[in-house]
């Protein structure tokens, strides 16, 4: 198995269908090979040997999906790394990874430029600007990487490694993940699988393509022949004036961008009707909101992914068949779905043993998706991967039918007076509150009880709610002992990972920063 084996089988099938579309700009599949393979040739010329490091730091766009491939082609190595970095990460992420050569886009142009005139980042020996306007010096222009000779492809695969994805850091130091192209392929497969994907498929790319949900959703619509459509982030406008434009089918969203998707006054403006499915992940959708867009886009269907980065991503998915709110079934839409294919899953305990179904305990993943390892990080890697089971770090409980339901990231359980807490629940309580846009649940300390409930609540615009309203809601829904104790409200959204996840951990220090212990 190897990355680049879809862009020849759809030069076979679909030379002249459209590969990318992203501004005044559009390829067919025979065009975007071409073009590959010449940037590939590029590559090489500019001293990257296989296996190399090779990083980008940019927005969406037609040449970040070039730019996957042409490193592939080339042999080397891809490090997408996060736009929502500060200069100092960024610079330890292509330190760490040792990329010889840098892809950057205007917005991150200046922050590169200062790295390199400081010497901070000097396994760095050319960097190329990807935007249309003028180049800055010193840097080469990426036209011209195109204006070169066509080269064979190196034909590297299977557990020959083909990215580095960085984990955000949220937890300690960034650990570099290594997927194997066998990892990479094997999960657009099942992406194209569980997405019920075919060459028909019109894919925008709405979520930041650093981040490895969006590189699956690539890779598997590059397998079955599909078009690849860009916006460079996610903005309710520019992603309804896409869709109706382009006639979108399909894309992968984090649950907070279908939040603010959904209730954008303008979604009413546009033609819509195209979008048939919208997937989903990285953090729990609110039963309110998937609701919401159910109504807003009735011609649309929904699937819920669970995974991982370590995991390429893909472990578990549910599709339409979950998502209903009455009957029999409705308990499934709490469920992430069941093992993607080829996936063995697991509930354990903390010795790896497996739990009685019902019971909760940690997940653990094995198949042939699960990462190389971490980084230059052996012990780690030794820890996180035993016996071939990938520990996950997320706590769950699976049925008899097998569909996991996830109850916290095991790191986030609140543990107050001996009774184990998982803030999801108590999220998924105060999220009923029509007036609440986000939510964030966290432990804060307590002197009787260790640890106490706390809700952190950011209100939608021009309305009101208060803490004891909070509080009394909770207790009507869920059990005492999982009610917040305290609630605070901010005005400005919720810190968040590039993947769209809110960072507790942001959120807990300041109530943790005189305790001699750390939650986190």
């Amino acid at each position: 198995m190897y990355i680049t084996q879809a862009l020849k089988r759809n030069v076979q099938l679909f030379p002249n269908k459209t590969s990318t579309a992203y501004l005044d700009r559009s390829f067919t599949w025979q065009e975007s090979l071409e073009r590959i393979s010449k940037i590939a040739y590029s590559i090489k010329k500019l001293d990257v040997s296989e296996g190399d490091r090779v990083a980008i730091l940019a927005h969406n766009s037609d040449r970040y999906f070039e730019f996957l491939y042409s490193v592939s082609w080339a042999g080397a190595v891809f490090v997408p790394i996060n736009t929502r970095l500060a200069p100092p990460e960024i610079e330890f992420w292509i330190n760490d990874s040792e990329s010889k050569l840098l892809f950057v886009d205007k917005n991150f142009a200046e922050i590169v430029i200062n790295l390199k005139k400081e010497n901070k980042i000097p396994s760095v020996k050319n960097i190329v600007y990807l935007s249309d306007e003028a180049c800055p010096d010193n840097m080469i222009n990426y036209d011209d990487l195109i204006t070169s000779e066509t080269t064979e492809d190196v034909l590297r695969g299977y557990d020959d490694l083909a990215g580095l994805f960085y984990t955000g850091g949220t937890t300690g130091r960034s650990k570099g993940v290594m997927l194997s192209h066998t990892n990479m392929v094997v999960d657009a497969l099942n992406c194209a699988l569980m997405g019920n994907m075919d060459e028909n498929a019109k894919w925008l790319h709405a979520a930041p393509m650093f981040h490895i949900a969006d590189c699956a959703g690539l890779f598997g619509i590059s397998q079955v022949g599909g078009s690849h459509y860009f916006i460079p982030g996610f903005i309710p406008k520019l992603f309804f004036e896409a869709v109706s434009k382009f006639k979108i089918t399909e894309t992968i969203l984090v649950p907070t961008m279908v939040n603010m998707a959904v209730h954008d006054p303008e979604i009413s403006d546009y033609d819509l009707s195209s979008l048939k499915k919208i997937m989903y992940g990285a953090s729990p959708m609110p039963e309110p909101v998937i609701v919401k867009a159910m109504e807003m886009l009735p011609n649309c269907t929904f699937y819920h992914a669970y995974g991982q980065t370590e995991c390429a991503p893909l472990l578990t998915c549910s599709g339409p068949e979950t998502h209903v709110f009455e009957g029999p079934l409705a308990y499934k839409f709490k469920s992430c779905g069941k093992a993607v294919a080829g996936v063995e899953l697991k509930i354990a305990d903390e010795n790896g043993n497996e739990v009685p179904r019902g019971e909760v305990g940690e997940i653990y993943a094995r198949g042939p998706n699960i990462m190389l390892g971490y980084w230059r990080q052996k012990e780690l890697t030794e820890k996180a991967i035993v016996n071939g089971w990938m520990k996950t770090g997320d706590g769950a409980k699976m049925d008899e039918s097998g569909y996991v339901f996830i109850v916290d990231r095991v790191k986030d359980m609140i543990i107050s007076g001996g009774e184990n807490i998982y803030s999801t629940e108590v999220e998924n309580a105060i999220y009923q509150l029509k007036n609440v846009l986000e939510c964030a649940v966290i432990g804060i300390p307590d002197e009787k009880w260790g640890e106490a409930v706390h809700a952190i609540i950011r209100l939608k615009e021009n309305t009101s709610i208060d803490e004891k309203e909070v509080i009394e809601h909770c207790h009507k829904n869920i059990a005492g002992f999982k009610c917040p104790k305290s609630v605070s409200f901010r005005e400005d959204p919720m810190p968040v990972s590039g993947a769209g996840k809110i960072l507790k951990t942001e959120l807990r220090k300041p109530f943790w920063k005189d305790s001699d212990k750390q939650v986190n």
